[in-house]
């Protein structure tokens, strides 16, 4: 999120001598983005951050991918995923390709015992189900049911969650993911117009200093393989930061719908976006007030990009057999729309209760083993009366 904050205790200048009550120097860490040429923020540690005792042997999570090529519409039951004790087995990678890989994840426990730092991707994870505290070095963030959670690269962080029940869509992306562009002002301030503004985003609070010495271990993942380091000091030891990079949380339920006469088209749904795809949110909203307005979108030709559709909660008023959590994908190529019947009955209807989560990546997506295991092979006939 492109605005300045601080927490903690800082030095007045950068780059300057910095002492601990014991005279000797917190140790200062640029983390930026782009090189030198993006966002950055500046970390003051009570120890260094170098300070690595071990490398264990990487794990491979390379998603395998067993239809690279893909001209059918399809449909995922994601809640038919495994559920897992561990955050990281939990997470299953669904469809992918070069821009953004789409996933999810069911874990049981809290991260108690090691942190995890993705070195490649900027991560948004989209709570289904579940609630808790996002741990970083940039302090707290609490997290419910229907947060996104925007963790940049290189952010060392812990989910601690509530309870056992945890639902988590995961998206990944080897480019930062950011708020449109035309939502913003010359300077990145969201514009009066824009759907959502700074005030509602989660921002960290509650900087706790671990000025701890001892074996803590970081899985950190880097072209699809995890590897465990092992620090010498707690990876959440900074007295203080300030910057432009770093995690927040935004909630769908403050994404404020842009409604209009006749049927608005998919962007007016936009909340991020990053190379090659977007991420929209469709909430709850009052229908076309034209009156002859049909409610129903139309058919529409997806020719530049796939469209990805992950049902949060409601009735869709487009959509038959809809469940909770199931994933559609409508490829590019091909027309898609309502299904029979849906178009006539929505006419008239005022509003619809309808959250849903909309990703569209611009290059073809890959379909993982996982993927097609958690697969209703009839979806494309689905429009066949």
């Amino acid at each position: 999120m492109a605005f300045y904050y601080k927490l903690g205790q800082i030095p007045r200048k950068r780059h300057t001598q910095f002492r601990k009550p014991d005279g000797t120097l917190y140790s200062e860490e640029l983390i930026s983005t782009e090189g030198f040429n993006s966002l950055y923020s500046l970390v003051y540690h009570a120890h260094p951050p170098t300070s690595v005792k071990e490398i264990g042997e990487p794990i491979d999570v390379t998603p395998k991918v067993a239809s690279p090529k893909n001209m059918k519409s399809r449909s995922f039951v994601t809640f038919d995923t495994p559920a897992a004790d561990d955050y990281l087995e939990s997470r299953t990678a669904l469809l992918v390709n070069s821009d953004v890989q789409i996933g999810v994840a069911a874990p049981r426990h809290s991260m108690t015992t090691y942190f995890f730092k993705n070195a490649d991707s900027d991560e948004v994870l989209f709570i289904h189900e579940g609630s808790g505290l996002l741990k970083t070095i940039y302090g707290e963030i609490p997290f419910e049911y229907g947060d996104y959670l925007v963790i940049p690269r290189g952010c060392i962080y812990q989910l601690h969650f509530n309870d056992e029940n945890n639902r988590l869509l995961v998206i990944e992306s080897p480019t930062p993911i950011y708020p449109p562009k035309r939502y913003q002002n010359s300077f990145g301030q969201l514009l009066e117009h824009s759907p959502y503004c700074e005030r509602d985003v989660k921002l960290p609070e509650n900087l706790q200093t671990h000025d701890e010495k001892g074996d803590f271990k970081v899985m950190i993942k880097k072209q699809d393989l995890i590897y465990p380091y092992t620090y010498g000091s707690h990876p959440f030891d900074a007295i203080g930061w300030d910057g432009y990079s770093y995690p927040y949380g935004f909630s769908i339920h403050d994404f404020e719908p842009i409604t209009g006469r006749l049927h608005m088209p998919p962007p007016i749904h936009q909340t991020f976006e990053a190379r090659n795809f977007v991420i929209c949110s469709f909430v709850p909203r009052l229908y076309d007030y034209h009156p002859s307005s049909i409610p129903a979108p139309y058919n529409h030709s997806n020719v530049d990009s796939d469209e990805i559709l992950y049902y949060v909660d409601g009735d869709f008023m487009s959509r038959k057999h809809v469940v909770r959590g199931m994933i559609t994908l409508h490829p590019k190529g091909i027309p898609h729309g309502p299904h029979p019947g849906t178009v006539e009955k929505s006419i008239g209807a005022k509003e619809t209760r309808e959250l849903a989560v909309m990703i569209d990546p611009f290059f073809p997506l890959q379909i993982t083993e996982a993927a097609l295991r958690i697969e209703d092979p009839t979806y494309y006939k689905s429009w066949v009366k």
